[in-house]
């Protein structure tokens, strides 16, 4: 008690003096200066990360992720790994052809690292998932005529569903263990969705038969996300391929539905999962389906929210415009904020108006590094959208 005391009384006086405190050792500090911003790669060509559910840093640190192109719309291109110690850049897969720059090849690390999945989109819109084992070097062609969802990158199960202009049998959910290289179907199907939600599905989509879109892994690989698709008619290759809507979250070892809301948005796991990120601040308890929201500002237009690793921070992109990100059209900006407090700071601010001319533009969609220490984020300032990174500043020893 008698030590307690000394020590109030010495920061009672240090105040009186104008000296200053220590700073704060909260999950932000880091992020408040001495941030290093700068691009991954020094090639002349685009370096997409894929979205901001799945981090481009292998799960050890060593690598770091891309699709790269060469062409304007970044259509076509290769699946790169990059040593981040040594900058040595290695091509895992070539001829791979996109559906868009948005989301890319959604190339991912899986198994802890020892393994990299992608799916490619023909220019007749024909689909192929690929699974590169790293060691022995090996691509492994596993399925045609479906896309991959987001997995977990410490397991083995990436989920898989029909594109969404053209799912033909695959409608529903399946898992592809990418050690083992078998698929299995799960209870997770347009049948099932349909019992489950009669009058909104019929009030959405009318007789139009659904099939289960762009699925999402939680980190224990028990729950999944998903919104629902029906073909449009249009070019795959265009807003009109198909109707997409809501957002599901379904208990796969329990095989029940969780929640569903009327509007996907941009939801991401929380690394409990259960809470579920989006826009606007909302959090969804996937137990129960209540929403809350973070504290502090909730607003960030044209956000791409996700979590830090220990859920402690949250990092999104924001559109430029009105206060208090002032600034040009076309220009974005990153952020990293305190879950707790709702405290944030802006990394960086680019514009992101050119790079690649594809018809879905890439968007910076943030992500955390497995140590979250680094933020990972895509920049369209130029002729190529290249993959950026943030590093926090080192802590004091």
């Amino acid at each position: 008690m008698t030590n307690m005391r000394s020590l109030l009384a010495l920061a009672f006086v240090l105040l009186l003096c104008g000296a200053v405190l220590p700073a704060d050792d909260g999950p932000l500090s880091h992020w408040k200066s001495g941030v290093k911003v700068g691009p991954v790669s020094d090639s002349e060509q685009h370096s997409i990360h894929a979205y901001f559910n799945t981090s481009p840093e292998s799960p050890d640190g060593r690598w770091v992720l891309f699709y790269a192109s060469q062409t304007p719309e970044g259509h076509h291109g290769e699946i790169v790994i990059r040593e981040r110690a040594t900058g040595n850049e290695q091509v895992l897969a070539k001829r791979v052809s996109v559906e868009d720059a948005h989301r890319a090849a959604c190339q991912q690390w899986l198994s802890g690292g020892k393994r990299v999945a992608y799916h490619a989109v023909l220019d007749d819109g024909t689909c192929y998932v690929y699974v590169v084992d790293l060691e022995p070097r090996f691509v492994h062609e596993l399925t045609q005529g479906r896309q991959i969802g987001v997995g977990q990158p410490r397991h083995d199960l990436l989920p898989l569903y029909g594109p969404h202009w053209n799912p033909g049998q695959h409608r529903g959910l399946e898992l592809l263990n990418v050690a083992t290289r078998k698929i299995e179907a799960t209870d997770l199907t347009p049948e099932a969705i349909q019992a489950a939600y009669p009058d909104w599905i019929a009030k959405q989509f009318g007789d139009e038969p659904i099939s289960l879109f762009f699925p999402l892994l939680s980190p224990d690989a028990s729950r999944v996300l998903f919104k629902l698709a029906a073909p449009a008619g249009g070019d795959f290759r265009s807003a009109q391929a198909s109707q997409r809507l809501g957002l599901f979250g379904y208990d796969l070892k329990n095989s029940r539905f969780l929640f569903q809301q009327a509007s996907w948005g941009h939801p991401a796991w929380h690394p409990n999962s259960r809470d579920v990120l989006n826009t606007n601040g909302r959090v969804t308890n996937s137990d129960t389906g209540q929403v809350s929201l973070l504290p502090g500002r909730n607003r960030f237009p044209g956000s791409h929210p996700s979590y830090s690793p220990d859920g402690k921070l949250f990092a999104t992109d924001v559109q430029l415009g009105e206060e208090p990100f002032d600034g040009p059209s076309g220009s974005w900006a990153v952020v990293v904020g305190d879950v707790s407090t709702g405290e944030f700071v802006q990394l960086h601010q680019f514009d992101n108006s050119q790079g690649a001319r594809s018809w879905r533009v890439s968007h910076p969609h943030p992500a955390f590094s497995p140590d979250g220490r680094r933020l990972y984020f895509n920049v369209s300032d130029g002729k190529w959208t290249r993959l950026f990174v943030a590093e926090a500043a080192q802590p004091e020893s």
